[in-house]
C-alpha cells in the first residue's frame, strides 16, 4: 500500500524532488530541523494561507501541523499580519529596549499571575536552557530529572532519553558527564518516578514535565501525577518546572497549570504566544527569577542567562501581542477547536476500530495524534507504550493523508486544529481515514 501512495505523492510533487535534490548539496539531509524530513522526500512549500500550506507545484494540503503547532489563528491571520505591516517600516530589530515587551509581558502576567517575572528569549529551547540553570542556581544542585520521552529542545541539558530506547545517548557528541546531572522518570507512573527520584533527592534542584506529553503524541496526565510530582519537589525543596511551549495559550488562556491546578516555581512558554514568529519564554515566582537580575551584581551573585541578538525584538512582540489580543477578545475560539479536538479522536477512533484496526488517539483540547495498538500494547499512557505501538503503519496512515486527501500531519506527529479549521475538514479527516482503514483491514 505504502509503494502506491508513494507513486501519488511523486507524481504530483516533481518541483519538490527536483528541490530536495539541489538542499541535499547544501543542508545535512536537506533540511534545517531534523523532524522536517521524511520519506521520499518532504514537500516544499511556497505559502500559507488560513488552514492551507501552498506547495511549490500548486497542491493545497489542509494543515495540521500549524507551524509545529504554534499557529492557534491559522496561517497569515489578518490581526497578525496588520501588525506586522503597521511595525515592519518601524524597523526589524533595535537592539535595544522597546515598549512593545513590557506590553507583552503585562498582558501575560495578567492572564498567567504566576509569571510574576519573566525573559524573552528565541526558542523554546532557550527557555527551558535558562530554566534548567536558574534551577541549580537557586537551589545550589544539580541534578534535573526529566520525563522519558520528553522533548524540550536541543540543549544539551536537557537532550537525554527523548528517543526509544531511552537508555541509549541520543547521539554523537553528547558527554557522559554532561548528562550524568540528569535523571529520567515514566510519565503517569507517580511511584516508579518517586523511587528514581528517592535516589537523587538531595542533590535534586528541580523537576521538568510537560503537562502533557507531547513528543509522544500529548498523552494526558493521570489526575494525580503532576500534583505527586510537584508535592515531591516542594517538600524536597527543589524547584517544580512546567514546560508549557506547546501548552501555554493553546490548551486555555491562562495555561495548562491553570487547568491542573499547578503551582510551578518556573515554567516556560513560546509557539502560539510568538504569533507565528520565534519566541521562548521563561517564566516564574519573582524570587527565582530575580537570580536573573544582573544589576550591581558580580557573577558569582547572579543566573547568567540571556536571551539572545532578536530576544523581544519589535516583530516578535507584536504578533505575540497581537495573537493574544485576538485570544482575549474571542476567547470562544477555545470551546470552538476544543470541540473540534474531541470529535477528531472520537471519530478516527470510531472507524478504525470499526474496521478491526486497533488505535487509540491521544490529546486534549485542540490537539492529538492516532497510535496503532499491537499484541505488544492495547493502551498508550506514557513514551514506552508509544514506542510499542506499530510506527510504520502510524506513518503510512500520515504519509497516504497526505499523498491522496490533501491533509498534512507531519508523520508521527500530533496534529493541531486552528480556528480556522471547521467541522467539514475534520469529516473530511474522519472520511478519509475510515477508507484508509477498510484499505488497511483488506491488506492484512
Amino acid at each position: 500500500m505504502l509503494d502506491h501512495y508513494i507513486q501519488l505523492y511523486e507524481k504530483k510533487t516533481m518541483r519538490s524532488r527536483a528541490l530536495f535534490e539541489q538542499a541535499m548539496k547544501r543542508f545535512p539531509g536537506g533540511i534545517n530541523h531534523n523532524i522536517r524530513f521524511f520519506e521520499p522526500y518532504p514537500f516544499f512549500t511556497q505559502k500559507a494561507n488560513g488552514k492551507y500550506l501552498h506547495d511549490i507545484d500548486n497542491n493545497a494540503y489542509v494543515d495540521y501541523w500549524m507551524g509545529h503547532w504554534s499557529l492557534i489563528l491559522g496561517h497569515s491571520h489578518p490581526a497578525v499580519v496588520d501588525a506586522l505591516k503597521q511595525k515592519i517600516p518601524e524597523g526589524t530589530i533595535f537592539g535595544t529596549v522597546n515598549e512593545l515587551s513590557v506590553r507583552l509581558a503585562d498582558t501575560i502576567n495578567r492572564l498567567m499571575p504566576k509569571a510574576e517575572l519573566m525573559r524573552f528569549a528565541n526558542t523554546g529551547a532557550e527557555a527551558t536552557m535558562h530554566a534548567v540553570r536558574l534551577a541549580r542556581a537557586y537551589t545550589g544542585r544539580k541534578v534535573i530529572a526529566k520525563i522519558e520521552g520528553g522533548w524540550h529542545g536541543f540543549n544539551t541539558d536537557l537532550l537525554k532519553s527523548v528517543n526509544y530506547p531511552f537508555d541509549e545517548d541520543e547521539g554523537k557528541g553528547l558527554l557522559e558527564e554532561e548528562m550524568r546531572n540528569v535523571v529520567s522518570i515514566p510519565f503517569n507512573d507517580l511511584d516508579r518516578s518517586i523511587k528514581v527520584l528517592d535516589s537523587v533527592k538531595n542533590g535534586l534542584a528541580g523537576i521538568i514535565v510537560e503537562p502533557l506529553l507531547g513528543g509522544a503524541g500529548c498523552i494526558p496526565p493521570d489526575p494525580d501525577y503532576l500534583r505527586g510530582l510537584q508535592e515531591y519537589a516542594k517538600h524536597n525543596n527543589s524547584l517544580f518546572i512546567l514546560d508549557e511551549i506547546v501548552t501555554g495559550f493553546r490548551l486555555s488562556l491562562r495555561g495548562a497549570h491553570h487547568i491542573f491546578s499547578l503551582d510551578p516555581d518556573l515554567f516556560t512558554l513560546g509557539k502560539v504566544a510568538g504569533g507565528g514568529l520565534p519566541i521562548g519564554i521563561v517564566c516564574g515566582k519573582k524570587e527565582v527569577m530575580e537570580l536573573a537580575n544582573p544589576i550591581g551584581k558580580g557573577k558569582g551573585e547572579r543566573c547568567s542567562i540571556g536571551g539572545g541578538t532578536f530576544s523581544a525584538n519589535p516583530l516578535g512582540m507584536a504578533a505575540g501581542l497581537a495573537t493574544l489580543a485576538h485570544l482575549i477578545e474571542n476567547e470562544s475560539i477555545y470551546e470552538r477547536i476544543d470541540r473540534l479536538g474531541e470529535l477528531a479522536r472520537n471519530g478516527i477512533d470510531k472507524v478504525m476500530n470499526e474496521n478491526n484496526v486497533k488505535v487509540k488517539t491521544t490529546g486534549m483540547g485542540s490537539l492529538f495524534l492516532t497510535h496503532f495498538l499491537n499484541d505488544k500494547v492495547s493502551d498508550v499512557k506514557n513514551a514506552l507504550d508509544v514506542a510499542k505501538c506499530d510506527r510504520e503503519l502510524q506513518r503510512m496512515y500520515h504519509f497516504a493523508l497526505i499523498a491522496k486527501y490533501g491533509i498534512f500531519f507531519l508523520p508521527h506527529k500530533l496534529g493541531a486544529i486552528s480556528s480556522e479549521h471547521d467541522s467539514d475538514d475534520i469529516k473530511q479527516l474522519i472520511d478519509a481515514s475510515d477508507e484508509l482503514a477498510k484499505g488497511m483491514r483488506g491488506s492484512k
